[in-house]
């Protein structure tokens, strides 16, 4: 059965899951969007949202340096408790996320951090491309929303295809630890620093 895009869109704005677990979940449901959102609740995926507007200001601040020391990270993820901070999962995401940082180059956490004026230059640019390509002007605002997608996947760190498992994003990353772990983990923010460039 195929899951249509509107479908995983509707769910996740329902139970604010990740892409892929609601994707997962239609197809098991059969595409039935109660029953989908029951599987993800059974999960634990969908409490996870819930938990979103919790505080978290405990967590870690982590480093990562590049073999040869050229590239450095510092990252911060925040937990509800320092019990969590603690815990080894979570520190391995930590490690991960700083990775993944060093590799994939994001200039903002998450799509809500970019700046309106960037946005609207992005997709003055992307408009005229499209008009340049010849493409129809009924065709022009999915062809430009699609790019604008992909715009956020390539610098938005949340929206990131995972370095160790590309049809994972770290959206989805995240979720999964926040139902696996029962509290509200945020990525906080993060430097990332490149031997010989201006900051």
């Amino acid at each position: 059965m195929t899951i249509s895009v509107e479908s995983i869109q509707k769910l996740r704005e329902k139970t604010s899951c990740g892409m892929m677990d609601c994707k997962k979940a239609l197809a098991e449901a059969n595409g039935d969007m109660e029953k989908a959102s029951d599987i993800l609740r059974k999960k634990g995926l969908a409490s996870a949202a819930k938990r979103a507007g919790r505080v978290a200001a405990q967590g870690l601040v982590d480093s990562y340096i590049h073999i040869g020391g050229k590239l450095g990270v510092l990252v911060e993820v925040n937990s509800e408790t320092d019990f969590v901070a603690k815990n080894i999962e979570f520190q391995a995401f930590v490690k991960d996320i700083s990775m993944q940082i060093a590799a994939s180059n994001p200039q903002y956490v998450s799509r809500e951090d970019v700046p309106e004026g960037i946005i609207a230059h992005e997709k003055d640019i992307l408009e005229t491309q499209a008009k340049q390509e010849g493409k129809p002007e009924k065709a022009r605002q999915k062809i430009v929303e699609g790019r604008i997608e992909k715009f956020y996947s390539e610098i938005c760190l949340l929206d990131q295809p995972y370095i160790k498992d590309p049809k994972t994003s770290i959206k989805d990353l995240l979720s999964d630890l926040v139902a696996k772990i029962g509290e509200n983990i945020v990525i906080r923010r993060f430097t990332r620093y490149q031997l010989g460039e201006k900051s």
